[in-house]
């Protein structure tokens, strides 16, 4: 089923994320929001592509309308997974937007390389970066029309 604006379905979100404090502030900005949402935390690239495949302990998991995917992650990186997810049939639709503190040339060059939706450097500060997650929720949840 696609997610429409104004649907009033429940967005489903894959947070990827090994920062406990960015997690919070994500879930504080999204619970604020105007869209009812779903977030699924993970902390690394290995447990992300667990979840979206739904192999062991993710094999209920709901299939995430959109992912949040950090670049800077351990055992398996934010770039490494962006790139079995969009080499992967089965995933290659769901949009992800990067999210991340990295500013660097290469890996927003690299991202887009590899078909990343949009690519958006994490704020320091935690206004800017509540604004920027509701700027993510606007856009994505309200205007987009997702797969």
């Amino acid at each position: 089923m696609a997610a429409n604006p104004g649907s009033g379905r429940t967005i489903e979100i894959l947070l990827v994320e090994d920062n406990p404090a960015d997690v919070r502030l994500t879930v504080e900005a999204l619970k604020d929001g105007k869209i009812n949402n779903t977030l699924y935390p993970v902390k690394d690239g290995v447990e992300a592509l667990a979840f979206l495949r739904r192999e062991g302990e993710y094999a209920d998991a709901t299939r995430p309308d959109i992912i949040l995917l950090d670049l800077n992650l351990p055992k398996k990186n934010g770039l490494e997974v962006l790139q079995e997810v969009k080499s992967s049939p089965d995933l290659r639709r769901i949009p992800v937007v990067v999210l991340t503190t990295s500013t660097a040339d290469e890996d927003v060059i690299k991202s887009y390389d590899l078909n990343v939706n949009c690519y958006i450097p994490k704020p320091v500060e935690i206004d800017k970066f509540v604004n920027v997650i509701r700027s993510i929720e606007n856009f994505w949840f309200s205007i987009v029309r997702l797969p």
